[in-house]
């Protein structure tokens, strides 16, 4: 009965071990740039996802004598395929077996992959989503772990569901205009983003606290004199950062910038492509029309003379109307502008407000 009650409780937040997240970031950091994935075991407690415990998957080594032209995208590309291989799951279950004989969390809670510069949405990441979350009441995740975000000096890491309406849709795969405006399916329903939160064990909160600073073991010497505090000047244990005060545009806005831009370049792309089908849809929609209004008139003429009507569905068999091609593409590019925006947006702020600092001095007119 409890566990029919925690089912039905919807996910809203993801609790994560410390231990997990330097296993992940450990992992992430050592294939950076090619793309790291592993699986996450932990459980569901209260509409609350634990993840106690993660372990990387198999790295599939590219054959020497294929010719690629860069190495580390052909092993991106084939690492990012690994959740949802049949090797793959044979290995994640046997390595859930394993932990079971140890009194280990041993449930299948979803899994993680690496990023860079926040380029993560794609087909790819969807896939692998569903291949978990496809099971009814099947309460995983996907934790997206930039590695160049992280580099900056703050954690990126993020935990990804698809919503319900996305995944309805993606199990029928029909993307069609007709289809998307009557489930109103736009690229802000693909991803639900759950908060995290980074547990830590009491022993080792305790013990975090526990570690003071060093008291010194004999008495201060205060310098007599000016001149002799200048002479053996004391140590400094933190200097200023010097750091913020630096206006030079940071690399990783630019990098974002010009992804952001080829983003939209694509966009274009695919926006060309459905007008392309439109006007062949409507040549061929103008062929059809004029053919029924043939065929209408030559069975007119035939009823005068008293023959027998010619069939009017003839056209099916003459003329083929384009198909109209899939928007995923579309919407998942959309997503992925939507969040190097959101990238740019952050950055921005702070590069803002040193340039109004020095506006005076770059712009001497102004003042």
């Amino acid at each position: 009965m409890a566990d029919a009650i925690s089912k039905d409780i919807p996910l809203n937040s993801v609790q994560i071990e410390a231990l997990v997240v330097m296993k992940i970031v450990k992992a992430c950091s050592a294939t950076f740039p090619t793309t790291a994935t592993g699986a996450l075991v932990g459980m569901d407690v209260n509409g609350t996802l634990q993840v106690t415990n993660s372990f990387p998957f198999p790295t599939a080594d590219v054959a020497a004598s294929d010719s690629h032209p860069n190495d580390h995208m052909a092993a991106s590309n084939i690492a990012a395929a690994a959740p949802r291989s049949k090797a793959n799951g044979t290995y994640q279950t046997e390595m859930i077996k394993y932990l079971r004989e140890v009194n280990v969390d041993a449930n299948g809670v979803g899994w993680y992959t690496s990023a860079n510069m926040g380029n993560f949405i794609n087909l790819g990441l969807i896939e692998n989503q569903f291949h978990y979350q496809k099971e009814n009441n099947e309460k995983t995740i996907a934790l997206v772990h930039d590695v160049s975000r992280s580099s900056q000096g703050a954690l990126s890491l993020r935990a990804f569901r698809l919503s319900p309406t996305f995944m309805a849709a993606f199990k029928e795969n029909k993307f069609t205009t007709e289809i998307m405006q009557k489930s109103k399916l736009t690229y802000k329903d693909i991803l639900v983003e759950l908060p995290i939160i980074v547990h830590n064990s009491h022993l080792l909160t305790s013990f975090l606290h526990q570690l003071p600073a060093e008291l010194p073991k004999k008495d201060l010497e205060y310098p007599s004199s000016l001149s002799e505090l200048t002479a053996n000047p004391p140590p400094v244990p933190l200097y200023p950062n010097l750091d913020a005060l630096d206006l030079s545009i940071d690399p990783f806005l630019e990098r974002t910038c010009d992804q952001l831009l080829d983003s939209i370049e694509t966009h274009y792309t695919e926006l060309n492509n459905f007008q392309y089908f439109q006007r062949q849809l409507a040549r061929e929609q103008t062929k059809v029309t004029a053919w029924k209004t043939k065929r209408a008139a030559e069975n007119a003429t035939r009823a005068t003379q008293k023959l027998a009507p010619l069939p009017e569905d003839e056209w099916e068999r003459l003329f083929k109307l384009p198909t109209e091609p899939s928007r995923l593409e579309g919407m998942l590019n959309a997503k992925q502008v939507e969040q190097y925006s959101r990238q740019v947006d952050g950055f921005t702020a702070s590069i803002s407000g040193k340039m109004f600092a020095v506006k005076s001095n770059l712009l001497p007119e102004s003042s």
